[in-house]
């Protein structure tokens, strides 16, 4: 069997569970060293200036946009292509979510597409780096200068990723990452980050995720509870090392599988636009994708669907008066995502291209 992914930790263990045991021998558990370490460490990574760690990657978009001042009566154009929590996260800052579609290769928002959703309520874009490959971002920055936007970047798959030579985050006033288990860059839990530049931006993420307490007990403005720990941070900080490492293995299993899937009858995607791509996953296109999903399932090859449904299209999301987006409802049901993680087996991607080559 070739699972589609492993989440159980493996050259890391040891640090894991040195850094947990730190963390209990400490007794410190919420807002403390471990987590300071964690956000100096991740900002450098990222090169950024500041890190703010928070408990998810939702909380991480809806907390940077209320720092920017971002709330109701604005609207964020995003993309109709990525999990539902981008835009949710729009809907708890208390914006609107205003979808432009997709580009067709790259399958990430349409920088032209976003430009012709401006009205005068727009706020800021809100593009996704999805798959672990980076937006357009100079086009979309082209876009949010010439109407005078913010951009808050979801990097929540593109840990290490970069465009054009320059990290992913880098490009607006904050970015957001998440630590779900199943990223390039894993909690063993939920956990999230804001990145920035700014420094009175940080300053207002710490509060709003703090109950927007000014000093303990005295609430400045309405804020949220979302605390990355102390446990989740010191993980965090373990694997980080790892991560440099990890990202070159995706890499190289990438360039096997794209390779390998040249003369198959389903389409890698994206095509390789920058070569900053960081593989969070390895999708594929197909216009008879049930039936590949169902003959690597009989050869025991597990695939999943990213995303099966595009977020326009989610009842949660009716209530927004969402734009149909006509390219991202043709790749929602074309697309399949290929097993793809650093300890996959030698041999997988030659079972993988064998089961495809059948159908």
């Amino acid at each position: 069997m070739i699972h589609f992914l492993q989440l159980t930790p493996g050259e890391d263990a040891a640090a894991v569970r040195a850094a947990i045991e730190r963390v209990m021998t400490r007794g410190w558990f919420v807002l403390g060293p471990e987590l300071d370490a964690f956000e100096r460490e991740f900002a450098e990574a990222c090169g950024a200036a500041e890190a703010v760690g928070v408990g998810t990657g939702t909380d991480a978009l809806a907390i940077a946009l209320r720092a920017l001042g971002i709330g109701p009566g604005d609207e964020v154009i995003t993309t109709p292509l990525s999990a539902a929590y981008s835009a949710l996260a729009i809907m708890m800052a208390g914006a609107r979510p205003v979808f432009a579609d997709i580009d067709p290769e790259r399958l990430t928002l349409d920088p032209g597409g976003a430009g012709a959703a401006v009205t005068a309520r727009t706020a800021a874009i809100l593009p996704v780096h999805l798959y672990g490959q980076p937006a357009d971002m100079p086009a979309i920055a082209a876009v949010a200068a010439r109407h005078n936007l913010a951009i808050v970047e979801d990097c929540c798959q593109a840990h290490l990723a970069t465009c054009g030579g320059k990290p992913a985050g880098s490009f607006g006033a904050a970015a957001a990452f998440s630590f779900y288990p199943t990223k390039n860059l894993g909690a063993l839990g939920d956990g999230g980050a804001i990145t920035t530049n700014d420094a009175r931006i940080a300053a207002r993420a710490r509060r709003l995720r703090n109950g927007g307490q000014t000093d303990r007990y005295h609430h400045g403005e309405f804020g949220v509870n979302s605390r990355l720990d102390e446990i989740q941070a010191a993980i965090l900080r373990a694997r980080l090392a790892f991560l440099p490492e990890w990202t070159v293995r995706r890499r190289t299993l990438a360039r096997e599988y794209r390779a390998r899937l040249e003369s198959s009858s389903v389409v890698a995607v994206p095509p390789l636009f920058d070569d900053g791509h960081v593989y969070h996953l390895f999708p594929v296109r197909s216009t008879s994708r049930d039936a590949v999903q169902k003959t690597l399932r009989a050869a025991g090859i597990e695939t999943l669907i990213h995303y099966p449904v595009p977020i326009p299209r989610q009842p949660a999301l009716a209530s927004e008066r969402p734009a149909d987006c006509p390219i991202a409802n043709r790749v929602c049901g074309e697309i399949l995502s290929l097993p793809l993680y650093p300890t996959l087996p030698a041999d997988a991607i030659d079972r993988v291209a064998a089961a495809l080559a059948s159908t």
